[in-house]
């Protein structure tokens, strides 16, 4: 099948998309609870799950429009069902299993991480108008997975041949962010707050411990995110007391983001260069982080680096349509299809992708 819909709501965004071959984008629609969540300093997943009911069948009705045809030219309906919010996914599997037995096409289950790798598939241009056709990543490559919920890496040697060989053992990475932009005072969610302060701030004007487990490519940041509670509670206060004018948030949010920085890049270029990888790809929302590109790139020794534009970092349903693709012989589903919250990427020893309750 050459032209997959996907649908997508696995968190807090309500998403649908169109994309023919795995790579051209011919809709791509989110709706965005984020000011709902706002008020609560992150996702509160009872109301995401309400939102994605209310949303989900205009966000579908636009996804359609653009195709000439409409329903007709779609072969086959992908939907992400897991890792993520157990009601927000259920929202998104149930439309998919229903979309797909009313209208006769196949169903496929895709993993929300593995969806977020093959945004760097996505073609960021119009190869109708001339624009260059970027060619596809190329095997065997090394990613980068980094958002609000997983810090993963990721060797991939073919299309069916991957394997996580580093995770996080307690705060994603991106969720470390949110939670140091609370008690700065920032508002959510917190990466692109926190790189937009940084950028006025001296790292080297307080001290942040660089946060490094040795003998693996695991990750840890919940040392790194009470460290910023420390060094802000030694100012006098958090950023939601009435003292907190006392605290330099932009020196602390310089001085955390370098630490969180310096983290990532450190394991993936040593996993890069043990893995002998052709390519290193960034995904997920803290992909879009201007300083961990920069230093990315300047650290990986004559390694192509590779990132989707900002706007396919965040979660969206193009890169599960990509996925979808790419993974359409192992991704098959039956109408029994359930959610896995706690759906995972394999890990060294593993085949197949695995549920973390199994």
């Amino acid at each position: 099948m050459d032209t997959i819909l996907a649908i997508e709501t696995s968190c807090d965004e309500t998403a649908a998309a169109v994309v023919s071959h795995g790579r051209r984008v011919l809709s791509n629609v989110v709706a965005s609870q984020v000011e709902l969540h706002r008020e609560f300093g992150g996702v509160f997943p009872e109301m995401a799950s309400r939102e994605h009911v209310k949303a989900i069948s205009l966000v579908l009705d636009e996804a359609v429009k653009p195709l000439p045809n409409g329903w007709d030219d779609v072969q086959g309906l992908a939907v992400t069902h897991g890792p993520g919010l157990a009601g927000s996914l259920l929202v998104g599997v149930n439309m998919a299993k229903g979309l797909a037995y009313g209208r006769g096409l196949p169903l496929l289950a895709v993993n929300h991480v593995l969806s977020h790798i093959y945004a760097n598939w996505l073609l960021p241009g119009e190869p109708e108008r001339g624009e260059p056709v970027e060619p596809e990543p190329q095997f065997p490559l090394l990613v980068l997975v980094v958002s609000g919920g997983h810090t993963s890496l990721v060797v991939m040697r073919s299309h069916t041949e991957f394997e996580s060989v580093g995770h996080t053992v307690d705060d994603a990475a991106g969720e470390a962010f949110d939670k140091v932009a609370r008690l700065l005072g920032l508002p959510y969610p917190g990466g692109p707050e926190i790189e937009k302060v940084a950028a006025h701030g001296l790292a080297a004007a307080v001290d942040m411990p660089r946060m490094r487990m040795r003998d693996s490519y695991n990750f840890s940041f919940s040392g790194l995110k009470t460290a910023a509670l420390r060094l802000a509670e030694s100012f006098g206060g958090r950023g939601d007391e009435p003292n907190r004018s006392r605290l330099p948030v932009a020196n602390i949010a310089a001085a955390f983001q370098e630490s969180v920085v310096e983290a990532l890049v450190g394991k993936t270029v040593e996993a890069a260069e043990e893995f002998e990888v052709r390519q290193v790809l960034l995904a997920g929302g803290v992909a879009a982080n201007s300083r961990l590109r920069q230093v990315m790139s300047q650290s990986l020794k004559g390694i192509p680096l590779r990132y989707p534009p900002k706007r396919w970092c965040t979660d969206n349903a193009a890169m599960v349509a990509a996925a979808a693709y790419y993974q359409q012989r192992d991704v098959r589903a039956g109408w029994d299809l359930d959610v896995y919250p706690g759906l995972r990427l394999p890990a060294s020893g593993e085949s197949e992708l695995v549920s973390a309750a199994s």
